[in-house]
């Protein structure tokens, strides 16, 4: 059976508060149950700072 890997980018908006990597992990839970993958994995997590 062949395998491909799949390279996402996500850009999320969070409270100050909330960690990203903790938000990326949970995204990588819900996918690999929702379309039972057979792994995932973050590579980096890169904060912008906005300027206002």
């Amino acid at each position: 059976m062949p395998r491909t890997d799949v390279f996402l980018k996500i850009v999320l908006e969070h409270d100050e508060d909330e960690r990203p990597e903790k938000l990326a992990e949970e995204i990588c839970r819900r996918i690999e149950k929702l379309y039972g993958v057979r792994t995932t994995e973050i590579s980096s997590v890169v904060t912008q700072v906005r300027h206002e």
